[in-house]
């Protein structure tokens, strides 16, 4: 038979570390690698694992999670977060995606986002695959981005069932976690990318993450927890901006007239958001006739 090797990272986990190991119980092996946790995560996990490993709690995440993957002796590892859990649907699925002859190395297992309380359905937060279960051989970070996938040496494919991911309970623990862990990381790839902070960006960045999660993946359907976390998440880019601003030293971005300059830019948003709107207005129309006279009359 096939082994399976289940991998968790954790850190001060203590809330929710149980229900995770709790929803791998079928699998041959787990591994808990414990980012120096000063809470008692640890002393939690050893009821369901005597493999734990006891780690720096470093800021590039991915980095332990690969010395997880080190340690596994499975044909297969599944790699899951402190705050993820495995359906007993997926379980099934997963048992026999790893005891099938086929050749697939790795798999894409779509992920049901818990933000707020709610199950975000829309706002680019479903259905979020995500490549963790992967032939041991064939797979690792490459530790460039704390939001990178595995990369997997060869054939992939997709799973059915979603896991459970209890995002962002707070909005303490979104702000702490974007200006912590994501966008310091994120302004950092962007340097090292050679990207330069130019004037249009500051409202470019925060308001195409907006009208993106908002009108395109459609947040609008998520109701008030949509409109939030698409303002937030533009907050988050925002952010990124401003630390790339900051990492280059502050300069002193001259382009003209900056009353001038921000209208102009201004203007081109206004005129996307218009399009937006048409657009929504025209898919959410009923009607055929109507439609038809949307697109022919609405200002662009």
């Amino acid at each position: 038979m096939t082994k399976l090797s289940v991998v968790i990272s954790a850190y001060n986990a203590q809330d929710k570390i149980e229900d995770a190991l709790k929803s791998v119980q079928f699998a041959d092996e787990i591994i808990l690698v414990n980012n120096s946790s000063t809470d008692k995560t640890e002393e939690i996990a050893k009821k369901y694992t005597s493999k734990i490993f006891t780690r720096p709690n470093n800021p590039m995440l991915n980095v332990n999670k690969n010395f997880g993957f080190s340690k596994a002796s499975g044909e297969w590892i599944l790699c899951l977060d402190d705050d993820e859990r495995i359906t007993e649907t997926l379980a099934s699925e997963i048992k026999k995606a790893t005891e099938s002859k086929n050749a697939v190395s790795g798999y894409y297992i779509p992920r049901k986002n818990i933000i707020f309380g709610k199950w975000m359905e829309h706002t680019g937060w479903y259905p979020d695959p995500q490549l963790r279960l992967f032939r041991r051989t064939k797979g690792k970070f490459e530790e460039k981005h704390v939001h990178e996938m595995i990369n997997v040496d060869g054939e992939v494919s997709t799973l059915t069932a979603p896991m459970l991911h209890h995002n962002y309970q707070t909005i303490s623990q979104f702000l702490h976690k974007m200006s912590n862990i994501y966008v310091p990381n994120e302004a950092q790839v962007l340097v090292s990318q050679g990207y330069k902070a130019n004037f249009a960006d500051a409202i470019k960045f925060p308001l195409k993450e907006f009208l993106t999660r908002y009108f395109a993946k459609e947040g609008y359907k998520d109701g008030f927890h949509g409109l939030m976390l698409s303002l937030l998440m533009a907050f988050y880019h925002l952010c990124v901006f401003a630390y790339v601003w900051e990492k280059q030293g502050f300069p002193k971005i001259e382009e003209g007239n900056i009353l001038v300059r921000s209208t102009i830019v201004l203007k081109c948003a206004e005129k996307e958001l218009r399009y937006w709107l048409r657009n929504e207005k025209i898919k959410n129309t009923k009607n055929p006739v109507k439609k038809i006279l949307y697109k022919t009359f609405i200002r662009k």
